[in-house]
């Protein structure tokens, strides 16, 4: 093996049975999203250094992203998220778009970081956005879409919760404890960090923000308030949205949950794992009005989220939720070659039963029958056809079933609607 070279650090290579858990997330998250009446776009994976330098600084870029200079000279990044793309599409046609927009997408994204349990250097990432409604409806339903997916898994509340706050809510509260402006990025900084940190070392790092004691112990008392939400009129119409709609058993209001990035303008969220053994977060978003402004288009208000696969995945390997049919083959049946004369006898019954809707591979080649059975029984392919001399000279053909062991010849004439009835009964 050490001769075999090895693939980039922080990438994944996705095996068949990587790529059905890739495709069946990828079939859950367009069913959820088109029921929310969403509709399906993509971006370039390359995109200018500077249109992600817009949101957050090209220091942060170039730490964070995989950028490189083209031949022509210009610096261009392998992209670590989507809302800016998103923001720049949208400011490319706002005089031509039909808003509101509610648009997801599912793709790569890459970001140079320590490679980790539950976190890569190439991801895949859901993307769920509603633009042009400046509501707490709005951000109901954002989040509702969350929600329905968390459902669709078969993640129950008490495994998974999403945790909502309001930015404004928490600018209100620091105007109250006299926290100057220019230390709160800071002060934000530091209440995302509290689960993070000891609690010494958090206080500490409290007072190295720039807080008093007076400040500090407002801050304290403030993060413990679980009703603090009552006094946001967003938040409570957020909350009956989210009860109105359904799915507020997976909603929970936190103090805490302030975002680090600085776009963020309203409300925010988090998604936590809760009831196991990994504890941490799946995903966050928010209401960000500003950022179609910084790529150049018009101010238009918009909320969002965006989910990894990494995490998600290990969540639902967690509570057992990944279903062993997603694993199974793709062929309905495997067609036998009986000797190297009935190859082509074994290629035009395959083609002739493609033609009609089923899913065939053929073994081609002349191999022991038992080994073409172990390799159908192993590949889980439910069915084996047979095609021998015997069953050429009588007009028919022997299938077996590898689930119960039966067989039978059916005439050659009856044999794809028979095949089809069959099929049909295993998946009833």
């Amino acid at each position: 093996m050490k001769n075999v070279i090895q693939a980039v650090k922080g990438t994944r290579d996705f095996y068949p049975e990587q790529m059905a858990v890739r495709n069946w997330l990828y079939g859950i998250f367009r069913e959820v999203s088109e029921s929310f009446g969403y509709q399906e776009y993509e971006a370039p994976i390359l995109e200018s250094l500077e249109l992600y330098a817009a949101k957050s600084g090209e220091e942060l870029v170039m730490e964070q992203a995989y950028v490189f200079e083209d031949r022509g000279g210009s610096k261009i990044a392998l992209r670590p998220e989507l809302t800016p793309s998103l923001a720049r599409m949208i400011a490319q046609k706002q005089n031509q778009l039909n808003f509101p927009v509610r648009w997801w997408s599912f793709g790569p994204f890459w970001r140079y970081e320590r490679p980790q349990k539950g976190r890569t250097r190439e991801f895949f990432q859901w993307n769920v956005d509603l633009l042009g409604i400046d509501s707490p409806e709005a951000d109901a339903e954002n989040v509702a879409v969350l929600a329905a997916f968390l459902e669709k898994t078969g993640l129950k509340a008490d495994q998974v919760t999403i945790q909502v706050n309001d930015r404004r809510l928490m600018e209100e509260q620091f105007d109250k404890f006299d926290i100057p402006k220019g230390k709160r990025t800071s002060v934000y900084s530091w209440v995302d960090r509290r689960d993070k940190m000891p609690p010494d070392d958090w206080e500490a790092y409290g007072k190295e923000a720039g807080l008093n004691s007076k400040q500090l112990a407002n801050m304290k008392s403030m993060l413990e308030d679980k009703l603090l939400w009552k006094q946001s009129q967003t938040l409570k119409r957020f909350f009956a949205a989210s009860e109105a709609i359904g799915l507020n058993r997976y909603i929970t209001f936190d103090p805490e949950t302030v975002r680090g990035l600085q776009y963020y303008t309203g409300t925010v969220f988090e998604a936590w794992e809760i009831g196991g053994k990994i504890k941490r977060s799946i995903l966050g978003g928010g209401r960000y009005d500003n950022l179609l402004q910084d790529v150049g288009g018009a101010p238009l208000p918009a909320t969002g989220f965006a989910m990894g696969d990494v995490v998600i995945t290990l969540v639902l390997q967690e509570y057992g939720l990944i279903p062993e049919s997603i694993y199974q083959s793709k062929a309905d049946l495997l067609v036998t070659v009986f000797d190297e004369n009935q190859v082509g006898e074994s290629l035009r019954l395959a083609s002739e039963l493609r033609s009609n809707g089923l899913k065939v591979s053929c073994y081609l080649e002349a191999a022991k029958i038992d080994k073409q059975i172990k390799f159908a029984d192993r590949g889980g392919i439910p069915w084996v056809v047979f095609q021998g001399p015997d069953e050429i000279q009588s007009g028919s053909l022997k299938v077996k079933s590898l689930k119960t062991g039966e067989q039978k010849s059916i005439p050659r004439a009856a044999f794809i609607p028979e095949m089809i009835k069959l099929l049909a009964s295993d998946n009833s």
